[in-house]
């Protein structure tokens, strides 16, 4: 645990080094050429690809993706990981909102690289990436912490939560929406809130915080999912 949360804590202050460097130097030349290289290929499946990837959270899908998970989770009686859901969410949108404001950097222009989809606001850090690891990134967390076995729903959770998380950020990059750092330090930043929530989570989770009576004699009929507590996680 003191390992993990040294981690934690060097990402932090990775972040607060990349923020304070780019509040400072909002156009980095590394930045425009790394967009230039990940712009040079305009094949129409790959276009395609990177705005079906982003389109969740251009749009009102992903939040509606959280209150119907929330709303699943706290009907089956998995009250503790609804209410991480809309937490984790919540405070991730908060912060990224919070942290834009305080770096003020200016979006990708069109005299610097190719915009292909246009977005609104402060550029630092990614907004739709820290959505994202919160969102799909905790529910990797979920697919590995709850269930045990292969299974194909477990392996399709888990494959669509990574893809998503891993290819948000150069989504950003090729659509002109966010700079490569930008997207870095929603990653750190993103990282970070994950790791505390899965932390705290896990300390709840073993002594049956918000556990229903429901999910413990699911947990103990189903062979799928994992028996709590147990003490592996510590």
């Amino acid at each position: 645990m003191g390992c993990f949360l040294q981690v934690l804590a060097l990402q932090l202050t990775l972040f607060g080094l990349l923020a304070w460097f780019i509040h400072i130097h909002p156009i980095l030349p590394l930045d425009v050429a790394i967009t230039h290289a990940f712009q040079q290929n305009q094949a129409p499946w790959l276009h395609i690809a990177m705005l079906v990837i982003s389109y969740p959270g251009s749009s009102l899908l992903l939040p509606v993706l959280v209150i119907l998970t929330m709303i699943v989770f706290w009907t089956i009686g998995v009250r503790l990981e609804a209410a991480f859901v809309a937490g984790l969410s919540a405070v991730s949108l908060l912060l990224n909102l919070l942290i834009k404001v305080q770096v003020s950097r200016p979006r990708p222009t069109g005299h610097l690289v190719h915009i292909i989809q246009t977005a609104i606001g402060y550029s630092f850090p990614s907004g739709h990436v820290m959505a994202y690891i919160a969102y799909w990134g905790l529910l990797f967390c979920f697919g590995v912490i709850l269930f045990t076995g292969r299974h194909w729903w477990r392996t399709d959770l888990l494959t669509t939560s990574a893809a998503f998380v891993v290819l948000i950020g150069p989504s950003r990059v090729y659509l002109g929406d966010h700079w490569a750092s930008d997207v870095l330090g929603a990653y750190l930043i993103g990282g970070v809130l994950l790791g505390l929530d899965v932390s705290v989570y896990l300390l709840l989770k073993e002594r049956g915080v918000l556990e229903t009576p429901q999910a413990r004699a699911r947990m103990r009929e189903k062979k799928a999912l994992r028996s709590f507590p147990t003490k592996r996680w510590f």
